[in-house]
């Protein structure tokens, strides 16, 4: 019969676990059915067979895999976009040399994932020197240019509302990473002349709902001889940021948030200690993404969810559908206390839609390599 549970409102049926995530029943898979990411209504199914042991999937809502970084890019260090919807756009920028003209984003907020490659990022604020593992956040209306005599390939996010970092609550502003290692531009000692065209002059293209207005100056745009205030292009290596770990309980997803949007958040999974404590999960939890498209980009490592995704690929699990472990994920757990994978991930309430280019990268059967065995 059903029956209260004893912390309040709810139910509980068959064979479960007491504590979500640890000491599952054995010969059951345990799914999280919940609201709002992980913070609504939530109940957990204990299942005889694995969720994502489809035989195949007939219709468009499926897991979907992209070899992102074989995009070819556009010009002036522009992200070539994979998927995209009203609060927020996903692509991979390339360039290999200075860019020849100077950028303004009036659509949003860009904060691009140095995936590869060295450089100066250039602003109105002065020069921001950035490296492999670098987020770098240029707020919107920023001027703009890139200078690497090296490839660079770039993840990159354009928020259209602004981009923000968590609250910490409890765990205190120094949680995470500590503000002071946040790297900030250095304003030149003078004048720059670099940048201009054959003519002398300096070319400024500015974007606006997604269109390109070209403006000429005599002289550098960026020209500022000093700055205060709070609003700024900064820096933020994933080596400074120090990931929230519990050795008793698998934390969801949301802990791990490094900045924050309206209707969308990005995280970094880092290198972590595993859970130790007995019973205790190591991989995630099946779920079904009810309210969120979630979008991983893979840096480095082994991610250890999953297998044969390679670094400068990306994911995307729709909402509505199950998702959750690699079959062979549990068991490659067991022997490891550390999880080496570094990439970011994206969890968008708006559902996403794929662009013409996403078409040309995707890797066709990531669908069927989520089929579990169906011996058990």
């Amino acid at each position: 019969m059903p029956k209260m549970t004893s912390s309040g409102f709810g139910w509980a049926q068959g064979k479960y676990s007491r504590q979500a995530h640890v000491k599952i029943p054995d010969g059951t898979y345990e799914e999280e059915h919940g609201r709002q990411g992980f913070f609504g209504k939530v109940s957990h199914l204990y299942h005889r067979h694995p969720p994502t042991g489809w035989l195949r999937i007939e219709g468009n809502l499926r897991p979907r895999a992209y070899y992102a970084d074989q995009l070819s890019g556009v010009q002036n260090a522009q992200p070539e976009i994979l998927l995209k919807n009203s609060d927020v756009q996903l692509g991979t920028s390339k360039f290999s040399e200075d860019m020849s003209v100077f950028v303004r984003n009036a659509d949003g907020d860009e904060v691009r994932f140095v995936h590869q490659g060295t450089g100066t990022l250039e602003t109105d604020y002065g020069d921001l020197e950035y490296r492999k593992g670098d987020y770098l956040l240029i707020p919107r209306g920023t001027t703009y240019r890139f200078t690497s005599k090296e490839k660079n390939i770039h993840f990159v996010i354009e928020a259209a509302s602004e981009i923000q970092l968590p609250d910490r609550g409890m765990l205190g502003p120094q949680a995470q990473f500590d503000p002071m290692v946040m790297r900030i531009p250095v304003l030149a000692e003078k004048e720059r002349k670099s940048g201009a065209n054959e003519q002398g002059e300096y070319e400024l293209q500015i974007k606006r709902q997604g269109l390109w207005t070209r403006v000429f100056y005599p002289w550098n745009p960026m020209n500022a001889v000093g700055w205060k205030g709070n609003l700024c292009p900064w820096a933020l290596n994933v080596d400074d940021i120090r990931p929230i770990v519990s050795p008793g309980y698998h934390l969801p997803p949301s802990v791990h948030t490094t900045f924050l949007a309206q209707k969308f958040v990005i995280c970094s999974f880092l290198p972590r200690p595993l859970e130790s404590d007995e019973g205790a999960m190591k991989v995630p939890f099946y779920h079904r993404n009810i309210e969120f498209d979630e979008v991983i980009f893979y840096h480095a490592g082994q991610f250890f969810s999953r297998e044969g995704i390679g670094a400068g690929s990306l994911t995307w699990h729709p909402q509505g559908i199950h998702h959750g472990p690699h079959p062979n994920a549990a068991k490659n757990a067991e022997s490891k206390t550390r999880t080496e994978e570094i990439a970011v991930m994206i969890d968008t309430y708006h559902p996403l839609i794929p662009s013409h280019s996403a078409e040309h990268v995707e890797f066709k059967d990531y669908a069927m390599s989520w089929k579990a065995d169906q011996k058990r």
